[in-house]
């Protein structure tokens, strides 16, 4: 279905994309994992079209990109992309109207998926009324109501609570066993284990491990262990036996430096835990992530570009109807100044004429400092939904 080959991307100060390569099939799911800032969504949006790679081809069903292969694809994007005063059904039907979908028909999908993600009973209420969670429901709907052929979700359980994070997931594996391809991209590595048949593993802009998630598995798991306990296992990092210690409340995944029996392992490890449960297993993929692009470095640098230290507010009065009521001040000013001066050396002027324009003034002043108040407002609002949207 899609084939991406030694895609490159680079901006101002930073290669964000370094000779990437991916494939999609029908009928599977394709995990694009990697950190915060490896790459991810940059190779998604040249997937899309929406950047164009500095170098590398991107071909669907062995054919370049161009507008017939628009609609068979699906795009979950990570940032809120839906417009907040409208409606939701509204905001359904908008989109499935780009999407070349008439309203009859539009309508009937929209109802089928709002029943299932529970949303019927909200179809009449605006975006910004609803939860994160619903909204985020809502964009998925959005982005699979055209039955595209490659679905792209980056981040898609964001803000979903357990439940319907079951429920995305159920929709998922119907959307694979229905012969589409799916790109499913996260840094949540017990998703990916749970839905993925392949894995593409970014760090740092480049390709550090792909291929069909059970072989890599298997590629990590000749000296892993898994055990639970009751007790403090924090200990377990620091026995010399231990290669890489992910240690929780109450089970920890080792891996061994070397090959040592189950009887030295558990002799040390008996004194001090209360084991309940010890195999050998296959490791986690959130192990295997953390041993090939490793912890984050306290002491490295981050990458800085020529950006302000501090985003610069917007000002009030870029506000263009805030802008229409000052200079309507200023004007109104200026003429009623004007006429009080005149009225001195022209005798057909009086000092009423003036006035009445004084009183202009005043009114527009007064309409002035109204729209400038509901204008703050607005600001205030827009600036706690992206504050509420970016935790």
């Amino acid at each position: 279905m899609l084939k991406a080959i030694n895609l490159r991307k680079e901006f101002t100060n930073v290669i964000a994309v370094d000779n990437v390569s991916l494939e999609a099939q029908r009928g599977e799911i394709l995990g694009l994992l990697g950190p915060n800032g490896a790459g991810k969504t940059t190779t998604i949006r040249m997937i899309l079209n929406i950047l164009q790679p500095d170098s590398g081809t991107i071909t669907f069903d062995g054919n370049p990109f161009d507008e017939s292969i628009r609609n068979l694809l699906g795009y979950l994007p990570e940032e809120r992309g839906l417009y907040r005063k409208n409606k939701l059904l509204n905001t359904i039907l908008y989109f499935a109207s780009l999407k070349g979908i008439d309203a009859a028909e539009g309508k009937r999908r929209a109802y089928k998926w709002l029943e299932r993600f529970d949303l019927l009973n909200k179809y009449q209420s605006k975006i910004e009324e609803l939860s994160k969670g619903n909204q985020q429901k809502v964009q998925f709907i959005i982005s699979i109501l055209h039955d595209p052929e490659l679905v792209i979700l980056d981040e898609p359980f964001s803000g979903l609570d357990p439940v319907n994070q079951i429920l995305l997931k159920d929709i998922l594996l119907e959307l694979k066993q229905q012969g589409r391809a799916v790109i499913f991209s996260t840094h949540q590595m017990e998703q990916a284990e749970k839905l993925c048949d392949k894995i593409c593993l970014i760090n740092k802009g480049s390709v550090v491990l792909d291929g069909e998630l059970s072989e890599v598995k298997s590629r990590y798991g000749k000296n892993s262990i898994h055990i639970e306990y009751d007790g403090d296992g924090s200990f377990l990092k620091d026995l010399p036996f231990i290669q890489q210690a992910t240690v929780y409340q109450n089970y920890a995944e080792l891996v061994l430096k070397n090959s040592i029996s189950t009887k030295e392992i558990l002799s040390v490890v008996s004194d001090k835990l209360d084991v309940r449960k010890f195999e050998y297993v296959e490791p986690s993929l959130n192990s295997i992530f953390i041993e090939v692009v490793g912890l984050p470095d306290k002491n490295e640098e981050p990458i800085v570009l020529s950006v302000p230290t501090k985003p610069q507010q917007p000002s009030i009065f870029q506000n263009k109807r805030v802008k229409r009521e000052l200079i309507s001040v200023i004007i109104f000013g200026s003429v009623s100044l004007a006429a009080f001066i005149a009225s001195f050396f022209v005798k057909s002027l009086s000092l009423t004429t003036a006035g009445i324009f004084f009183l202009g003034t005043i009114a527009s002043f007064i309409k002035f400092l109204y729209v400038r108040k509901k204008a703050l407002i607005e600001m205030k609002n827009r600036e706690k939904e992206e504050r509420a949207d970016a935790r």
